[in-house]
């Protein structure tokens, strides 16, 4: 039988090259046969000793639902045969699906494996014509075995029959582990016998944010929000998530992210209150007093009822954004902190979350904390969720700790996915599928020892801007496909423009779910470059096969008779470019816009003095005179950060000329720690050596993009210097404080 297998994977291997699956995730071996098999009302579903009624009546609905029919079930040998050989399927999850002419085999080498063959036939049954399935041979197993996808019903409460299809989905695309983060600042959403105050005070906020957190003044609705689900609903749920090889793991937040049960009882914050659920999003200096035994009762009496509703090994503790305000100026913490040697507040949450870890341990159940559990000292036992980036779960798996990557740069889907005008409120940030796509979960920077520590990858999805349903789905969908496919798929042999061939062709299947999913990933991206002759190249790229693009630039919106896209588009002037997709005389998806600015400074050397930091790094200081102005979803890569550092850029114009304006933005957001410069001035020069200044600015009142408008008298210069001094610390009081403000400036602009 090994030589068997070995020979058919040879064979498949050798056979993916004659076709290409349709399936997401795209199995390890795909290789298409002669011949179709068509499914009628006839055909029968048979299945072997071991495979469970469950997953047998699962199937059936599966293709009821597709077909219009139901597929009688018997023990003996039928059209569709579902089997368990831990033998011939060696790999845990994994499954062998064969589709002939006169029937369909699908053998997993466990009830997992056997369940994800019969998702991916139900995939290819959907992509079927007429109910003809072409003939195929499929070997297939996951490549991590942590697939998982977050979903916060905090800030919005999303009701069960939402969370049935939201899992239905991630069991279809091979997703096993479901993260319902439960509690947070805004609202307390399980039912907690014990504490009837949670369901009645903490379930509910007074208000909810009206607009984007950014815009100020903070406007509310006025209106009452908020729900839990009962206990009982919870175990149907997860009842119904292990019917499809689903774990829920639920994330109860601990030390920080409390104010909703402080709402309830007050006397576990550390002043005392009264506390209200907050209204409006962020991170706030009211947390569980960590001083305060009856904090710990609490926690603990919540999670004895917990650990008996969800079976899951893991339970996620948060443990993130956990300001140490009130602990610095609170006597009961202060005072644990002497007894217990602890030398700081981080020792004191590391002390927190190890207490929680070892009662945790007596129940038999291990914690997932966020990757600031890493902060005074890791857990013994804990497994890391890295999220601020991928440097937490290196830090722990160095340290020999499981760690799954969940990187906000790359996989949260609360953030903008393209960069049209008419997307829907979100967070914030960029994070387009084909971002989403490109991730490594493994660094390359670890060793393979270290490596096997990563359990796997996980999409997060916040709720902050997703008050409906379909908003949600939106936001979510397609982008969860791409980690499914992270997730299950070999690194090797996959390649984007495979995944979105392979997404056209799912989504007939989403439609007939009633997924609202954003469907706009054939639209158009640019690229922009300076030519040698100082004008800027745009080039326009669709992923849609065959089209055709056109172009104004004259402000009219592009139709069939409009310029079409045969190359780089050079721009000698400052213009707004748009453009459309269009296959044959029917125009595809929206219409991309963007504006274009040449000045004397574009192309020119820029020498930036200091250390431009994380998201705000870029390849090159060309950035800076590229053309391309920053927006307020600010990791486009436009804008160019200081991290607690002075911004000193200098501008080469390469020859000596009359200038009389220089131009830039500056980017305010105090929520998210970007703060204005105390001071920004230019200064321009003839000799590179004696410097004059010409402008300056300490007004920047805009929450937002604030324009530097820098116009002086004309006047000989080559050289012109920016200065911007930053802000330094973030003040008390504000988010953020204490830690290094954010200095960001965009596009320099010479005329």
């Amino acid at each position: 039988m090994k030589y068997l297998v070995i020979l058919f994977m040879l064979l498949l291997s050798l056979g993916k090259g004659f076709a290409q699956s349709g399936l997401i995730p795209q199995p390890v071996a795909f290789h298409r046969s002669s011949g179709e098999f068509l499914l009628t009302a006839l055909a029968g579903i048979s299945s072997e000793p071991g495979v469970s009624a469950e997953l047998v009546n699962l199937t059936q609905e599966q293709i009821r639902s597709y077909a219009g029919f139901t597929l009688p079930h018997s023990r003996k040998k039928a059209a569709i045969q579902l089997k368990l050989d831990s033998t011939q399927v060696p790999q845990k999850e994994g499954y062998q699906l064969r589709i002939h002419p006169k029937g369909v085999e699908i053998t997993g080498h466990d009830p997992a494996g056997l369940f994800y063959g019969v998702q991916s036939f139900v995939q290819l049954l959907h992509q079927s014509k007429n109910l003809r399935i072409p003939a195929s041979q499929i070997i297939d197993y996951p490549r991590f075995s942590y697939r998982g996808m977050h979903l916060d019903v905090s800030r919005h409460w999303f009701q069960v029959p939402f969370i049935k299809k939201y899992i239905d989905l991630l069991a279809q695309y091979k997703f096993n582990t479901f993260h319902w983060h439960l509690t947070d600042d805004q609202g307390w959403r399980i039912e907690i016998k014990r504490y009837p105050e949670l369901q009645k005070v903490a379930a509910y906020r007074k208000e909810t944010l009206m607009g984007h957190k950014r815009e100020l003044p903070h406007r509310f609705d006025g209106k009452k929000y908020g729900g839990y689900y009962t206990q009982e609903e919870v175990r149907e749920v997860v009842r119904y998530a292990a019917q499809r090889h689903i774990t829920v793991i639920p994330e109860i937040e601990m030390p920080g992210h409390a104010l909703a049960a402080l709402s309830a009882f007050p006397a576990l914050g550390c002043t005392g209150g009264p506390y209200q659920a907050a209204t409006f999003w962020g991170i706030f200096d009211d947390v569980y007093c960590a001083g305060n035994d009856s904090t710990f009762t609490f926690l603990q009496n919540v999670l004895d009822e917990v650990v008996e509703l969800f079976p899951s090994k893991y339970i996620h503790i948060g443990g993130d954004e956990c300001p140490k305000t009130r602990w610095k100026s609170c006597p009961k913490c202060q005072a644990r902190m002497q007894h217990q040697g602890l030398k700081d507040e981080h020792e004191l949450q590391s002390y927190f979350i190890q207490r929680m870890e070892k009662y945790l341990l007596t129940k038999n159940r291990e914690i997932i904390g966020w990757d600031e559990i890493l902060e005074g000292g890791l857990s013994p036992g804990a497994t890391v969720m890295s999220w601020r980036g991928t440097e937490g779960g290196i830090e722990a798996m160095r340290q020999k700790h499981k760690a799954i990557m969940t990187p906000e740069p790359f996989v949260y889907f609360d953030f903008y996915q393209s960069l049209y005008a008419s997307e829907p409120t979100a967070a914030a940030w960029y994070t387009p599928l084909s971002k989403v796509y490109s991730y490594e979960p493994v660094p390359d920077s670890l060793t393979a020892e270290e490596a096997s520590y990563l359990l796997g990858i996980q999409g997060n999805v916040w709720s902050e801007y997703l008050a409906t349903e379909a908003h949600a789905e939106y936001m979510i969908f397609p982008r969860a496909l791409a980690v499914a496919e992270t997730a299950w798929s070999p690194k090797k042999g996959r390649t984007y423009p495979d995944f979105l061939r392979r997404l056209r062709l799912n989504e007939p299947m989403l439609q007939r779910l009633k997924v609202a999913y954003a469907d706009g990933f054939d639209e158009l991206t640019d690229s922009v470059s300076v030519a040698a002759d100082g004008k800027l190249a745009v080039r326009l790229t669709t992923t849609l096969p065959q089209a055709t693009i056109r172009y104004t630039l004259d402000g009219s919106t592009p139709k069939t008779s409009s310029t079409a896209y045969r190359g780089p588009v050079s721009l000698g002037k400052s213009t707004v470019l748009k453009a459309a997709v269009f296959a044959g005389n029917q125009q595809q998806g929206r219409v991309f816009e963007k504006a274009f600015t040449v000045s004397k400074a574009t192309g020119k050397p820029v020498t930036i003095q200091g250390s431009p930091a994380g998201n705000f790094k870029p390849a090159s200081t060309r950035i800076a005179v590229n053309g391309v102005q920053g927006t307020a979803r600010y990791n486009t890569g436009e804008w160019i950060g200081m991290l607690g550092e002075n911004a000193e850029w200098t501008l080469d114009l390469q020859q000596t000329q009359t200038i009389s304006k220089v131009q830039t933005n500056v980017l305010r957001y105090h929520w998210q720690r970007f703060w204005e410069p105390t001071l920004l001035q230019v200064w321009v020069s003839e000799d590179g050596k004696t410097y004059q200044q010409v402008y300056q600015q300490t007004e920047f009142p805009i929450n937002g993009i604030n324009p530097v408008n820098g116009q002086f008298s004309p006047l000989k210069a080559r050289f012109v210097k920016l200065k911007a001094l930053n802000k330094g610390i973030v003040p008390t009081g504000e988010y953020g404080a204490g830690n290094k403000a954010w200095l960001l400036l965009d596009e320099l602009i010479v005329d």
